[in-house]
């Protein structure tokens, strides 16, 4: 009896290891390396190049102001002995006031070219995302991974995706936790 059942056990066993295999022999998966992709990809090649360009014509006027105040500072330190330390007191705190407004403007336009720089990035990123997508669901795809700079999936099946499950979840567990807390200041919300 007990050899039977233990004979009964390792071939449940198998066919179970036979299903698994066959199903796992339906996935068809394949990665992708996204740091690759978007350094060979010539359409963010172009925008990154042509970024560049407009880049450094948005530069070129703060530069002409820098090389400009280079010389009016060397030319301070000659007149400085000619015409006196009130004049170079003077102007030394022009200078100064100048050189600080100088570097407001270096930072407003970093800060410009960098936003500028993450959206087209990000924008760029987004449509190589959406035709991975539809390349996938093309091929008939079940995943497709991301390794490089972001290793993600990039596409998978909806039916294997549990996020909005896991949210419920994870959103109906905070609310627990928090308790009376969000009772209490739903009810001073409604009293306002």
């Amino acid at each position: 009896m007990k050899s039977a059942l233990l004979i009964l056990g390792i071939a449940f066993a198998m066919i179970s290891c036979n299903k698994n295999e066959q199903k796992s022999e339906n996935f068809k998966t394949a990665y992708i390396d996204t740091a690759e992709l978007l350094k060979e990809y010539e359409k963010f090649k172009v925008e990154y190049d042509t970024f560049k360009v407009k880049s450094e014509e948005m530069g070129r006027p703060l530069e002409s102001k820098f090389r400009a105040f280079e010389n009016e500072a060397k030319n301070f330190q000659t007149n400085a002995r000619v015409k006196g330390q009130a004049w170079a007191q003077q102007k030394g705190a022009e200078l100064q006031q100048r050189e600080q407004q100088l570097g407001v403007e270096q930072n407003a336009l970093i800060q410009q070219l960098q936003e500028e720089g993450a959206q087209l990035r990000d924008s760029i990123i987004k449509d190589v995302r959406q035709y991975i997508k539809d390349y996938g669901k093309k091929e008939g795809y079940d995943y497709i991974y991301g390794t490089g700079d972001a290793a993600t999936v990039l596409y998978a099946k909806d039916s294997y995706d549990i996020t909005k499950t896991l949210l419920e979840k994870l959103n109906k567990e905070y609310e627990a936790s928090k308790g009376t807390e969000t009772k209490e200041v739903k009810k001073e919300e409604v009293k306002k």
